[in-house]
């Protein structure tokens, strides 16, 4: 089993609250986790259909046959459990009384502020980060190209699996399982054939209206469709900073993939030499470092925030840290040679904006420094650089 960075938090989080609740895409790793961090606990998966119809029939009968304290997987497939949980963990108040993983946002995030609120930790696990992957002999040493094609989904490394075979099976089953119980698609073929464009415009600003006649559905239908999306951990968002908080809610993100694997599977990429002379390598690795930088938030409990800017001319700053009231730029660049015309435009943005504090490149080559106090910081090393400005502004 590779090591996960989350693995901490999640133990620390059961000895605090009697639920802790681990969400995240589906196959990122959450069940293998979960029985690794609590090997003496009772475990049910409710994808199971047996187990899943004992809970929908008779709440009371399934806690007395599974006892806890008690794993309790994909609990998303029966949502109102957790008024059960409620009522069992009011008993005592203990913690460490349940463990909960699912893959809907939404169905999970309002029962449990419906219900178990204030009784549970919430936890999200993504796929394996490069931080992650670096122990393992086979993927540390990847390449740029091998690196975007092969993605982060654990079942790649853990059985040696084909990247393109994992990921369309990981898509099949979330057409078949998840959007067929979100939303009542008359047309699946159609909903694909958004995810694919959506693919094709991995990094950039997504226009719905635009995409709506390609697809042939309006645009409200296609708003809906990537809420779901996103509610599945398929896709995430980043917003634009501007300086008024307002409008970062209003003008339209970018769209990434919450596996860049899965991402290069719908742009029909099967071969990682195919990668570097795709067209969309820029946008690619773009979300190889966006999301990046998700994960490690998101498994280090930072309180960063994370943005793009672009202004009405031709400036842009591919990514933005939010952290300690001082802003860190990010470049990002598929390229293997350091340019130092990369950081023109967070030098112009540094100009304009005070709190912007410092800048980097991140990019397919070596360590190498930007005039006059940036630094080009290999792809490999995002994460420890996170933790280097994260450090400075705990200061």
């Amino acid at each position: 089993m590779i090591e996960r960075t989350l693995a901490p938090r999640l133990l620390d989080a059961a000895k605090k609250f009697p639920v802790a609740t681990l969400l995240g895409p589906r196959q990122s790793g959450k069940t293998t986790l979960v029985r690794a961090a609590f090997p003496d606990w009772g475990y049910v998966n409710l994808e199971q259909s047996r187990a899943r119809t004992l809970a929908q029939r008779d709440p009371t009968l399934f806690f007395e046959t599974f006892p806890r304290p008690l794993v309790i997987d994909e609990v998303q497939r029966v949502p109102e459990l957790l008024s059960e949980i409620q009522v069992l963990v009011d008993e005592t108040g203990d913690p460490g009384q349940f463990v909960l993983t699912g893959s809907h946002q939404p169905l999970l995030q309002e029962k449990v502020a419906q219900s178990p609120a204030g009784r549970t930790a919430l936890l999200e696990l993504w796929p394996l980060s490069l931080a992650e992957l670096s122990a393992v002999p086979e993927a540390g040493g990847r390449g740029r190209d091998e690196t975007i094609w092969a993605g982060g989904l654990p079942r790649v490394f853990d059985r040696a699996l084909d990247p393109p075979d994992v990921c369309e099976g990981w898509f099949r089953t979330y057409v078949e399982r998840d959007v067929r119980q979100l939303l009542n698609v008359s047309n699946l073929g159609a909903f694909e054939t958004f995810v694919r464009l959506l693919a094709g415009r991995v990094g950039r600003v997504v226009n719905l209206q635009n995409l709506a006649g390609d697809v042939g559905v309006s645009a409200p239908t296609l708003k809906s469709w990537l809420s779901v999306l996103e509610a599945g951990f398929v896709v995430f968002t980043l917003r634009p900073y501007w300086n008024n908080y307002g409008k970062r809610l209003v003008k339209s993100p970018k769209i990434y993939f919450s596996d860049v694997g899965l991402a290069c599977w719908l742009l029909g990429i099967s071969r990682p030499e195919q990668v570097g002379r795709d067209p969309l390598l820029g946008g690619l690795f773009e979300n190889l470092v966006a999301l990046e930088a998700l994960k490690w938030k998101k498994h280090t409990r930072s309180s960063a925030e994370f943005w793009y800017f672009r202004d009405n001319g031709t400036m842009e700053v591919d990514l933005l840290m939010d952290c300690g009231r001082k802003l860190h730029l990010f470049e990002v660049k598929a390229g293997m040679t350091p340019d130092f015309s990369f950081g023109r435009h967070m030098a112009e943005f540094r100009k304009r904006v005070p709190d912007a504090v410092s800048s980097t490149v991140v990019y397919a080559g070596d360590p190498w420094p930007l005039p006059p106090d940036g630094r080009f910081v290999p792809f490999r090393d995002i994460a420890a650089r996170l933790d280097e400005l994260s450090a400075l502004a705990a200061r």
